[in-house]
């Protein structure tokens, strides 16, 4: 984060490196560490004790761990195997406890000749290895170790006492090889150029960087931690949100044209058609968009609403007043099946509306086309020739809408649907076609904490849609536990048959379609029945549609929807199944946004646990959108205890998607969430946790946006210049220009 010399010097260079060549090629390609500043800024995830032992109870499967134990025993085995036929093989099985648990490490051949020597019972030592299981335990096979002596002129209190730092590493190197690695440009932490403004850290009572950086990486006590720790998160805090306070600023800065409803125009006659009354929600932000739309700079707005909150008919409603003030608007939909269902569903809410300059049309009406890119070449063409023209007002299309050939008479408002998925450059491409750079809707249903909107959003002012429409229905979910309680899940198809023979329909999710080949190798190797169970692959549609019809649905008309089918099949399956014709759709997660059929009001996800929380909640969302109750039924082989299970409790326990999205952000590594948001960009927090640091981070967002609207280019802040380019690499960069 800090680009001064000592800081920016390579780890490894050709003439001299600053850590040996093999360990510096290891952290630049497994850690991404390049620079002393990069290595610096590689803060230990937790310390621990040399007097007090890790909780070897908690060990997650299959995650390289390094625990800190003392060993109990140690047991040298002879045996024949095809290597050793004369019973020469040799394994080594040492068991170590911390106190709250014991954990076996084994190895083999002649790897057990070191530690058999040196892990005596009493000794007590770092351990670093993959976690697996072996006969229904937990073990470390060759775990990499360090053994913990105390320097002989330690007192005994004080070698108990040290915290021992404990770095995020990689099988390639240790935890204490990283400490060691540190301590070597520890001395340089120094020379680090401070990126705060000195009122804003005396103002806080901030320690100064390089004296945060010393306590982080060799603290004395528990306080020197949290003193670091403190520096550290406002440091991350700040610099992102004075890179979003620019954003925000430049964006201010630039031209558009404003857009205001005619009077009785288009949106007027189309109100007038609504069958129903806008809840207060929908029209409290469907005020904050036309007041944006109104001003001559480009709107750019976050919408975010629970699954079902009408965010269609907001988003239609602002394309209606840029129409009705002579532009165009298109909406990006991440899908094929969600742009046909999107153009369906606007196209019969507009009804004659959307019939311009075709026979029967009303006088205000427009044309409202479909651009995809499995149109046949003269839809194709027509559709592109209306769009040139302006005689198409709105246009919902995917990825389609960004080719070079695509042109528009007057671009004014982009609408994109589901923001996570798609990439930052489609956006941006979409938006290089207005004459000026034309007016963003991003809309997400995907409820994000204010925290993290505010950090991965921060360019975009956002309006929330927290309350459903009248008249639709709650919805019911239970976890079914199909391993535990077979008949539970027997169960769950009765209650299916149950549902379509009150007139209603179903949908079942499996993670899977199941046309993919195998890999022979993969089926080759032996399995033990333990690792069968655990690794079972995910259920398939294919699969689980034929023993369906076969078994418990049969008699029903069941038919099955994936991404890998042609477009046509797709759009004429959802056809069949939006008409009533079929009784279940078994699909995969294309069903997951924006499929709106509300006579479907049971929904059963196979393998529930393989999906993440707020895709459950979305997967949910399908169901109970008409009058009839929805039942969403979670089907796991997951036992009680796992956090599998705790998740899927947590979302059959509530209906609200915000508190499903902190639960999930908790449970889940920030970086992947924000990695995930930001388009792939890196994320930078290492020490800022977006949940439970919320005050730090709105504290953050206003001193930001104080310091740049004082000082936008921060030519009085250079510190801060520094480290701001270094936060915005090329890539990050591009990701904030491109908002």
């Amino acid at each position: 984060m800090d680009l001064v010399p000592a800081l920016e010097e390579p780890l490894r260079q050709p003439l001299k490196s600053v850590l040996g060549p093999a360990t510096a090629k290891v952290m630049a390609e497994h850690l991404g560490l390049l620079t002393v500043g990069d290595l610096l800024h590689h803060y230990p995830r937790r310390y621990e004790e040399r007097g007090q032992l890790t909780h070897l109870a908690d060990l997650p499967m299959d995650e390289h761990v390094t625990v800190v134990a003392q060993v109990a025993d140690a047991r040298l085995h002879t045996f024949a195997s095809a290597k050793a036929p004369r019973g020469k093989g040799q394994r080594l099985e040492v068991t170590i406890t911390d106190g709250s648990g014991r954990l076996q490490l084994v190895f083999f051949g002649a790897g057990v000749h070191k530690p058999h020597k040196e892990l005596l019972p009493g000794t007590r030592a770092m351990f670093a290895g993959k976690v697996s299981v072996f006969n229904r335990r937990l073990q470390l096979a060759h775990p990499a170790y360090e053994l913990l002596r105390g320097d002989p002129e330690e007192s005994v209190e004080t070698w108990a006492g040290a915290l021992i730092p404990i770095y995020p590493a990689t099988a390639k190197l240790e935890s204490w090889k990283i400490g060691k690695a540190i301590q070597t440009v520890l001395p340089t932490a120094q020379e680090a150029v401070d990126p705060l403004p000195d009122t804003l850290r005396e103002g806080r009572g901030l320690v100064p960087l390089p004296e945060a950086l010393l306590k982080i990486h060799r603290p004395h006590t528990k306080a020197d931690i949290e003193d670091a720790r403190s520096r550290l998160k406002w440091d991350e805090a700040f610099v992102l949100q004075v890179a979003l306070a620019r954003r925000r600023h430049a964006d201010a800065q630039l031209p558009a044209v404003p857009r205001k409803p005619a009077p009785d125009g288009l949106l007027t006659a189309f109100d007038a058609r609504l069958p129903f009354t806008l809840t207060d929600g929908q029209q409290r932000v469907s005020r904050e968009i036309f007041d944006d739309l109104a001003t001559d700079h480009p709107m750019h707005r976050l919408l975010q609403g629970e699954v079902g909150s009408g965010k269609t008919l907001v988003a239609l409603r602002a394309m209606l007043a840029v129409v009705d003030a002579g532009g165009q608007a298109a909406m990006l939909a991440p899908t094929e099946v969600l742009a046909q269902q999107h153009h369906r569903s606007v196209v019969e809410m507009m009804g004659e509306l959307a019939e311009g300059g075709m026979l029967g049309g009303a006088e205000q009406a427009t044309k409202v086309v479909l651009l995809t890119g499995s149109m046949g070449a003269a839809a194709r063409r027509h559709a592109l020739l209306d769009l040139t023209t302006g005689e198409a007002g709105i246009v919902i299309g995917t990825h389609a809408l960004i080719e070079d050939k695509v042109q528009f008479h007057d671009l004014g408002l982009v609408v994109v649907d589901e923001q996570h998925r798609f990439g930052v450059e489609q956006r941006d491409a979409l938006r290089g076609k207005g004459k000026q750079p034309p007016h963003l809707l991003v809309m997400t249903a995907t409820p994000i904490p204010r925290t993290v909107a505010m950090t991965v959003f921060g360019d975009l002012e956002t309006s929330v849609l927290d309350q459903l429409p009248a008249g639709r229905s709650p919805i019911a979910s239970h976890v079914v536990p199909a391993a535990d309680k077979p008949h539970f899940l027997s169960r769950a198809w009765e209650r299916v048959r149950e549902e379509v023979e009150n007139g209603h329909q179903a949908y079942i999710v499996c993670p899977r379609i199941g046309d993919e080949e195998d890999d022979p190798k993969k089926s080759a190797r032996k399995k033990s029945p333990e690792d069968e169970a655990e690794k079972r692959p995910p259920l398939a549609v294919l699969d689980v549609a034929d023993q369906l019809a076969k078994g418990p649905l049969q008699g029903l008309r069941v038919e099955v929807l994936h991404g890998r089918m042609h477009p046509d099949d797709k759009d004429a399956v959802m056809r069949r199944f939006a008409a009533g014709e079929t009784h279940v759709l078994v699909a995969t997660t294309v069903i997951e946004v924006g499929v709106n059929v509300p006579n479907a009001t049971a929904m059963v996800i196979m393998d529930a646990d393989r999906f993440g929380v707020s895709q459950l909640h979305q997967l949910r969302g399908r169901v109970g959108r008409g009058s009839a109750p929805g039942l969403c039924l979670l089907v796991t082989e997951m036992p009680e205890a796992s956090p599998a299970r705790q998740r899927l409790n947590a979302v059959a326990s509530t209906l609200d998607g915000f508190e499903l999205s902190r639960i999930d952000l908790e449970q889940r590594r920030e970086g992947d969430v924000l990695g995930q948001a930001q388009s792939g960009a890196r994320t930078s927090l290492k020490v800022l946790a977006v949940i439970e640091d919320e005050e730090i981070i709105a504290e953050a967002r206003q001193e930001a946006t104080a310091v740049v609207a004082d000082d936008p280019e921060l030519t009085r802040l250079p510190a801060l210049r520094t480290a701001l380019d270094a936060l915005l690499d090329e890539e990050r960069e591009q990701y904030l220009e491109k908002g």
